[in-house]
């Protein structure tokens, strides 16, 4: 018995020891599952919000501390990528501004030219053909005109006035230059606007802009409902300008593409209503800037609504604008 002591005790001291070895590596590797998790959320955070953070890891587990380093090294290789990419397509942007702005100048010259001739041709056989040809070339100086505009727009180099305006004043100038084309084409207009001034802050130019696009937009792809209506109302600090129609409308794919530029969708086919597919994405550029929006909801062969979104304004005081520095001069 005295010699059995001995060994039961050894059995016992080499098991414990082994479930202390056990529990410590349990440890160490629940540890580890930790770290990686820890790991794992913040990569993840990083790319969900693109951030340019690094994974940072509290561990002295050489491996772990090597994946980190290798993961760092990625996230600064997409950095670099972003970096390069906001580059060049601020350049793109830019490049094409100039170009527009290049063609746009000669081509007003080549108006100006067309113009004295169909003068000094009038009545006369040649005179048809200068006025066929000086109007695709004023489609052609619009077009590049909206190019121009847009450009702008997308690089930062339009700056916008912030200005009080009585937007019920504005809606009924802009609609009034349609009235003759409506008249002939025997539309029923319903235009609703409240009594009282409504005050918005934003660039004369660019809400003008807005509503014209906006209105030549309903008068040309809603054009066989033969309705053309106008709501103003104001709610929460914003104002809110319906534009509607009751043509075919607008399918829920196609809505998803009509800011795009130059989306024309399936009218794109119809010479007689054949837009460029720019003036929706230059509206809703430019109320955006303004701190809006431009939203739509359609329902086809009933319904659809262009709606253009501005703050109102209420103080009766000028401001500064939307960016830090406006200059003292309107654009053109």
């Amino acid at each position: 018995m005295s010699g059995g002591v001995p060994a039961v005790l050894l059995l016992a001291v080499i098991a414990v020891l082994v479930l202390l070895l056990l529990y410590q590596r349990f440890v160490y590797t629940r540890g580890i599952e930790k770290e990686l998790k820890q790991a794992g959320g913040k990569l993840e955070e990083i790319l969900r919000t693109d951030s340019d953070e690094k994974l940072t890891v509290f561990t002295d587990h050489k491996a772990l501390m090597e994946l980190a380093a290798q993961i760092n090294g990625l996230l600064l290789d997409r950095q670099r990528m972003k970096a390069e990419f906001r580059r060049q397509k601020l350049a793109s942007k830019k490049m094409l501004a100039n170009i527009s702005h290049d063609i746009k100048t000669p081509l007003t010259v080549i108006l100006g030219y067309l113009e004295m001739m169909r003068l000094e041709y009038k009545e006369d056989a040649a005179d048809a053909t200068l006025e066929k040809v000086e109007a695709k070339a004023k489609q052609v100086a619009e077009l590049i005109d909206q190019f121009f505009t847009l450009a702008k727009l997308e690089a930062g180099d339009m700056k916008l006035l912030e200005e009080r305006l009585e937007i019920g004043e504005l809606c009924r100038e802009t609609v009034l230059g349609f009235y003759d084309m409506l008249s002939r084409k025997d539309y029923e207009v319903e235009i609703s606007i409240p009594d009282e001034k409504i005050f918005v802050r934003g660039d004369r130019n660019a809400v003008e802009r807005i509503l014209f696009n906006l209105l030549s937009n309903a008068i040309r792809y809603g054009g066989d409902g033969k309705y053309l209506g106008i709501d103003v109302r104001k709610e929460n600090g914003m104002v809110f300008i319906d534009v509607i129609d009751k043509g075919r409308g607008i399918s829920k794919e196609a809505a998803a593409h009509v800011f795009d530029r130059l989306y024309t969708g399936e009218d794109s086919r119809n010479r007689k209503i054949q837009g460029n597919g720019l003036g929706l994405t230059i509206a809703k550029n430019l109320a955006r800037q303004m701190g809006g929006d431009i939203l739509l909801s359609s329902q086809p062969g009933v319904r659809t609504v262009f709606t253009a979104v501005i703050k109102t304004d209420e103080t009766g005081s000028a401001k500064k604008g939307w960016s830090d520095a406006i200059p003292a001069e309107r654009n053109s």
